[in-house]
């Protein structure tokens, strides 16, 4: 074979040698984004099938049997229709622009909202997944939490508020303050991407409906016979099975929150037991010290404020942090609603912010200490990142300057165009009877 022979055979070998490896090559990265790609989990759609339901649970019948016992007789049917009502709203307005304004693409204003791509949940099929589940559960599971968040407002006004302006304050607040907040956090807006934890939505659901709550008990004014006539629950049988609903219910609020049947949700879990117990237990031995009995009132609204705290940090934390949030939770909430109310002279109702408030920005703020970095990929504080309580501070403060001057400004707009209290009539009355005909025998 002549050399010129040899070489061109040598140059042709090599070459078949480089496109098979190329071409092996080309397979693996072909593999490699198949396997990257999305796959449905049978596993972990079927736990946030379940997750769904359980938080769903959490407004109807949680919390309206909560909120509901609270009230004085003659308001427990207003009181319950409130948060009946807000479920089918919030269902409505998420299907028509909600989702797509805190999910959708937003272009070059992505940081700050989502786009109208989504609207009527346009694009949405049986086939089509977020991450390992359809993206059909994962929309029905951020509606629950559209649903309860402004269920939770509705505390702080109960008594005394139109349900006419009700309605409208609640679907134009879902718009323009929820669904922005949501987006900011979870949607791929300017709080998430600074480094904001908050896992199942200490920021987005309780801080939010906390402050919007105080905003807006204070634009409404005070219940008439507020500290001279007897406000007490008229029902707390109704009250405990209410809370207890949503301790149970907070399972798939925070462990849902994974969006995935894997360890995460179950630390998740672990700690939301944990922390709820012990804000429970603080806050019935703080007022058994302070008043010298323990109540019922008292253990299941330290409960509530345990079940808000840990939300922002379930995912984050280990069991001693959680033990930490829920003795703050246990502490600050009781303060919240038995020292700050009569001394700044508001009547928040049923303490939707010296429990939701007060309980959201704590457990926001200590997420930044007790994070690790080991169960959430974060570390807080302790860890060395001090940081992180910076960041924290930062999401607390952005979401109650935007929630408490947008959420004035739709009150002051409402109760211009058509009034927000009722009459003193209809207050006195009791509004089961003067909004709705109807009352509890």
């Amino acid at each position: 074979m002549s050399l010129l022979k040899r070489i061109s055979t040598g140059l042709t070998l090599t070459a078949v040698a480089v496109l098979a490896a190329t071409g092996a090559a080309l397979a693996q990265d072909a593999a490699a984004v198949v396997e990257e790609a999305p796959t449905l989990s049978a596993g972990d759609t079927a736990w946030m099938l379940t997750s769904t339901a359980l938080v769903l649970m959490m407004t109807i019948p949680g919390l309206a049997l909560f909120y509901g016992g609270m009230v004085r007789k003659k308001n427990v049917l207003a009181t319950t229709m409130q948060s009946f009502a807000i479920c089918c709203l919030a269902t409505i307005i998420w299907t028509v622009i909600g989702y797509s304004l805190a999910f959708g693409d937003g272009g070059n204003l992505n940081a700050y909202i989502g786009g109208f791509d989504r609207m009527f949940l346009a694009g949405l099929g049986t086939d089509t997944l977020s991450e390992t589940i359809p993206e059909s559960v994962f929309i029905m599971f951020q509606l629950t939490f559209a649903i309860i968040t402004p269920a939770l407002i509705t505390g702080a006004f109960a008594d005394r508020m139109k349900f006419s302006a009700m309605v409208v304050f609640m679907v134009l607040w879902i718009i323009v303050v929820y669904a922005p907040i949501a987006h900011w956090v979870w949607g791929g807006g300017f709080l998430g991407d600074a480094g904001v934890l908050d896992f199942a939505g200490g920021t987005v659901v309780h801080i939010n409906a906390g402050i919007a709550g105080l905003v807006a008990c204070i634009v409404i004014g005070k219940r008439r016979g507020f500290g001279t006539e007897n406000m007490e629950p008229h029902n707390l049988v109704l009250s405990l099975i209410g809370a207890s609903l949503l301790w149970v219910g907070w399972f798939g609020f925070n462990a849902g929150s994974a969006l995935a049947a894997d360890g995460s949700a179950g630390m998740a879990m672990l700690v939301t037991q944990i922390a709820t117990a012990m804000a429970a237990l603080t806050w019935m031995f703080v007022e058994w010290a302070v008043r010298k009995k323990p109540t019922v009132l008292g253990i299941i609204s330290g409960a509530v404020g345990g079940l808000v705290a840990i939300t922002p940090a379930a995912g984050f934390v280990g069991p001693i942090g959680a033990l930490a949030i829920g003795f703050a939770a246990g502490i600050g909430c009781f303060w919240g609603a038995v020292w700050l109310k009569p001394a700044l002279g508001y009547d928040d109702s049923l303490d939707a912010f010296g429990v939701h408030g007060v309980g959201g920005m704590i457990g926001a703020l200590l997420t930044g200490v007790f994070a690790v970095e080991a169960i959430g990929g974060t570390p807080g504080l302790i860890e060395g990142n001090a940081m992180q309580v910076w960041i924290q501070l930062k999401g607390i403060l952005v979401t109650v300057v935007y929630c408490g001057v947008v959420s004035f400004i739709l009150l002051k707009i409402i109760d211009l165009v058509m009034g927000l209290r009722v009459d003193q009539e209809t207050e006195i009355t009791g509004l089961d009877l003067a909004l709705h005909g109807e009352t509890v025998p």
